[in-house]
């Protein structure tokens, strides 16, 4: 019984089963648990995530055990993990909704450094959730700086209009 209610709390209540595309049906869930949340203030999402955080790294834990495989795909809460770390780090608007999804996507699929080296050398529960949660800080810090790099981007065209003729 309870490495069945692992596998349901580590699946994202049996998202994980999806034979396509488990991790991205995972972000989904992550994603719309953040619109349901964006009403609550900075500091109660950013220790709501820190909480969750930890128990998907529990849970994950337990549930590599109950699946006899590591970093089971069906482990999908990590993905949820990663997801609201990103959302963490911006305030809620349906751009930044739909942005962080496609960046955490990108960044979870891509695995840059440190996310690959987290999760090839941690283990455990660490080592499922770690990686997701800096491809969610890679991908919110790109999402928090982004209208300043569009703004430097249109300064910078419209000096060289100026200076170029």
């Amino acid at each position: 019984m309870k490495d069945f209610l692992i596998r349901i709390i580590a699946s994202c209540f049996c998202l994980g089963y999806i034979p396509f595309a488990p991790g991205t049906f995972g972000t989904l869930a992550g994603s719309v648990l953040f619109y349901f949340l964006r009403h609550h203030t900075t500091g109660w999402f950013v220790l709501f995530v820190l909480v969750f955080a930890v128990a998907a790294i529990i849970v994950s834990h337990l549930a590599e055990k109950a699946f006899k495989q590591k970093d089971c795909q069906r482990i999908v809460i990590d993905e949820v993990a990663g997801v609201l770390c990103c959302y963490a780090l911006v305030p809620y608007s349906p751009l930044n909704l739909v942005l962080g999804f496609i960046l955490f996507r990108i960044f979870d699929i891509a695995k840059l450094p440190p996310a690959r080296q987290a999760q090839d050398r941690l283990y455990g529960g660490l080592g499922v959730v770690m990686d997701d949660l800096v491809a969610g800080l890679q991908a919110g810090l790109i999402l928090l700086f982004l209208p300043m790099l569009i703004k430097w981007a249109e300064a910078a065209l419209i000096w060289l209009e100026r200076t170029m003729g």
